[in-house]
């Protein structure tokens, strides 16, 4: 059994690490797993309704229900 250099790569060659295709392959996936994070990290947190913070514009000054109002 031949003895492994220490100074290369387990399964790849030090000359392909240091590859700029290598690189680009590498900061690929490093953005692709940072967003697929945020976006396991979104999903889990509960929805947020933007709507519910801000003020309404119109409010109706009487029912339209087919059911009147209670006497008051």
């Amino acid at each position: 059994m031949a003895a492994v250099d220490v100074t290369t790569g387990i399964l790849l060659s030090e000359a392909v690490l240091a590859s700029e295709w290598f690189g680009v392959l590498m900061a690929f996936v490093a953005i692709n797993t940072i967003m697929y994070t945020a976006l396991a990290v979104a999903k889990s947190l509960p929805k947020v309704h933007v709507g519910d913070y801000l003020p309404r514009r119109a409010y109706r000054s009487e029912t339209r229900s087919i059911h009147p109002d209670a006497p008051a």
